[in-house]
């Protein structure tokens, strides 16, 4: 399908980087053939008052896919993550999804009720769901996925911020959704404690298959994570990346090196350089 503004690039084995007069030419395509979407967005636009923030965003996303969106502040991502999570709605356009599904958010604050203590906090991603011991059940067994079970007990102020935001992935993932939306989760934590939640993010997320569309400013943490990494543009995907590196992936690798550097040509505008 090609959307006329949108440019992919797929990662070639064995040539030299695309020129920029190529890239441009390049359709965009959805990526639906490659197996079952999770969840489609056509022709998605959103303004606030007279400003537009979206423009005709046509994106699929497959079950189990791990989708890195990165662009510039004021772009439009976090709009779109709110738009999958249902917290905010399309002024044009469709999303579609199982409606069975279950959606989930984890943001760059913890957001944790200081009044609760850590298990209490986990709990209450089971709201409607669970309760009573089985609500404690599930959040003992996340908890302990997250390295946190010994700490169920406590209040949250006593915990670094790398341990909140453990608590707060904890939540979000207890009622194992088959969605997870992370809004610059990792962004305020200082740089072993984010490669360390780095890790436990791509542990779980290959364990228990959810589909993970995450923000992020950092292009490295994007290549390091995503299966595939959209660049939104004013408001657009200005370019659709497969990430094919095999897992657990080495930074500073020469390939890894590349797709950094193509990324980051695109958010700004340096067309390839390599």
């Amino acid at each position: 399908m090609s959307t006329g503004n949108v440019t992919t690039l797929r990662r070639p084995d064995a040539r030299p980087p695309i020129p920029p007069e190529t890239e441009a030419k390049t359709e965009h395509r959805t990526k639906s053939t490659d197996g079952k979407v999770a969840f489609s967005f056509r022709n998605v636009t959103k303004s606030f008052g007279d400003k537009p923030v979206l423009r005709g965003i046509d994106l699929d996303v497959r079950e189990g896919e791990f989708l890195a969106v990165i662009g510039k502040s004021g772009c439009g991502k976090s709009t779109l993550l709110r738009i999958l999570a249902g917290l905010d709605t399309p002024t044009t356009g469709t999303v579609s999804k199982d409606p069975s599904s279950r959606t989930r958010m984890m943001f760059q604050e913890p957001r944790l009720l200081p009044w609760e203590r850590i298990a209490n906090n986990v709990s209450v991603g089971l709201t409607g769901i669970a309760k009573g011991e089985a609500a404690k059940e599930q959040a003992l067994a996340i908890l302990d996925e997250v390295g946190l079970k010994d700490r169920a007990g406590e209040w949250p102020y006593v915990l670094s911020g790398g341990q909140k935001q453990r608590v707060a992935l904890a939540r979000a993932l207890v009622a194992h959704p088959q969605i997870l939306a992370l809004d610059e989760p990792l962004g305020a934590l200082d740089a072993l404690t984010r490669i360390e939640m780095q890790l436990l993010l791509e542990r779980i997320w290959r364990k228990q298959k959810f589909t993970a569309v995450l923000v992020t400013h950092d292009v490295s943490e994007a290549v390091a994570l995503a299966d595939r990494i959209v660049v939104i543009d004013e408001g657009r995907i200005a370019l659709d990346l497969d990430v094919k590196l095999p897992r657990p992936r080495r930074h500073g690798t020469a390939e890894f090196a590349r797709l950094e550097e193509q990324v980051l040509n695109q958010l700004f505008g340096r067309g390839d350089v390599s």
